[in-house]
């Protein structure tokens, strides 16, 4: 792949995921790209994969040039930053100009790999937090793979508001807002007795250096991500170690944690591991998973990509027993959650083949105006086999077409 190629790919990703602005941006640098500046010659002799699956260039200049904005090193470039409505030619030319009369500071960063910690897909470790303290009403010991600056290593200081329901903190630093669709989790509040996560690079979120780069690859046009950050960037750090994730996992795993749920979490990492590193991992999960008891359970929650689309895959696999469930699907950056998982009542039809659809409805015990999403699923005597009369459970919110779906 191209630069110009990279550069177009990378234009269309970010438009994708809301940020137009970084859409105009790539695009532009795309249709100008050259050999003027020592910034583009060093770049244009990279070796190997240069785009999103490998170096990620056209997101480390853009980086660099955020970060010039952030700390207001370059009024020129700035006046084109948002809010500024800037056209891709005018930005292009601008940023080459900027990496000309920044060339010392470019070629630093560009020897420093992308890592963001994007706070908003504490989405899913919310909600999967809180079906699994709904399941085995333990507290939490929480390890996280690839967990950058630890920044999701509180999400219990964050809150997720749904429909009808919040989880997580009751005085969060901020509040997170996805649009969500399928079933709600369980509104079941959760305790972190421990936390702690590994990353080859650890960024330190009081270090102001490290807090500049979380920052600026955050995209311009996009400030409630940048907010968001900041405001977790003042929680009390979550320590964070420096090394190999299958490694530290392995030594991770070796202290029991009687009468506590044990979860280990990655988000957007496994696909960055080396094969060894993955490789180490799942054969110590699967050792800590067959000496796992009722009393001591670990679970691995992942939101990664699996090459389907849209978004990540959101997946839950538990011991003792290693069952693994497929909770839904996530936007890349937490926007929207497509849960997937069905109470256990519908569970039980969906796993029979019988229909069921999720509608929203006015809960007669609630206020007035007050709506909750229902279930409804079809099921006759004949269908379930066993004669089952209509039952409905409000407190799951839940209408299922047979008792013995209960």
């Amino acid at each position: 792949m191209s630069l110009p190629q990279a550069f177009r790919r990378q234009a269309e990703n970010c438009t994708a995921l809301g940020s137009p602005f970084m859409g105009r941006l790539m695009a532009g640098l795309g249709d100008h790209w050259g050999d003027d500046t020592a910034v583009e010659r060093l770049c244009n002799a990279w070796p190997g994969e240069i785009g999103p699956a490998g170096a990620s260039l056209p997101l480390r200049l853009a980086g660099g040039l955020h970060a010039l904005v952030l700390t207001g090193q370059d009024a020129s470039l700035s006046a084109l930053y948002p809010p500024a409505e800037t056209d891709a030619d005018t930005l292009a030319q601008e940023a080459r100009r900027a990496f000309h009369r920044h060339e010392a500071f470019f070629l630093d960063w560009l020897t420093h790999a992308p890592q963001t910690n994007e706070v908003r897909r504490s989405v899913a470790l919310i909600a999967g937090a809180a079906l699994l303290t709904a399941r085995h009403g333990l507290p939490l010991v929480l390890s996280e793979l690839g967990a950058s600056a630890g920044l999701n290593l509180n999400f219990d200081r964050f809150a997720l508001d749904l429909p009808g329901q919040s989880l997580g903190a009751a005085d969060p630093l901020f509040r997170l807002a996805p649009d969500w669709t399928g079933a709600l989790p369980p509104g079941t509040g959760f305790t972190v007795t421990d936390r702690r996560g590994v990353d080859l690079n650890p960024l330190d979120p009081a270090d102001p250096d490290h807090a500049l780069r979380l920052l600026a690859y955050l995209w311009p046009d996009q400030p409630e991500r940048i907010a968001r950050s900041r405001a977790a960037m003042s929680a009390p750090p979550a320590p964070v170690d420096r090394g190999d994730a299958g490694d530290w996992l392995a030594r991770r795993l070796k202290v029991p944690c009687p009468g506590q749920l044990h979860l280990i979490y990655h988000t957007i990492a496994w696909q960055y591991f080396p094969e060894r590193t993955s490789e180490t991992a799942l054969a110590t999960l699967d050792r800590a998973g067959d000496a796992a008891t009722q009393d001591a359970p670990i679970a691995r929650l992942s939101m990664e990509t699996d090459g389907q689309s849209p978004g990540a895959a959101l997946n839950l696999t538990t011991w003792p027993g290693g069952d693994t469930e497929h909770l839904g699907r996530i936007d890349y950056h937490g926007r929207w959650v497509n849960w997937a998982l069905y109470p256990a009542a519908l569970q039980w039809l969906f796993n029979r083949g019988l229909p069921v659809h999720a509608t929203p409805r006015t809960n007669g015990d609630a206020d007035a105006g007050d709506t909750e999403m229902g279930f409804a699923a079809g099921c006759s005597g004949g269908a379930c086999g066993g004669g089952g009369r209509p039952l409905e459970t409000r407190r799951n919110h839940t209408a299922v077409g047979c008792q013995h779906a209960l």
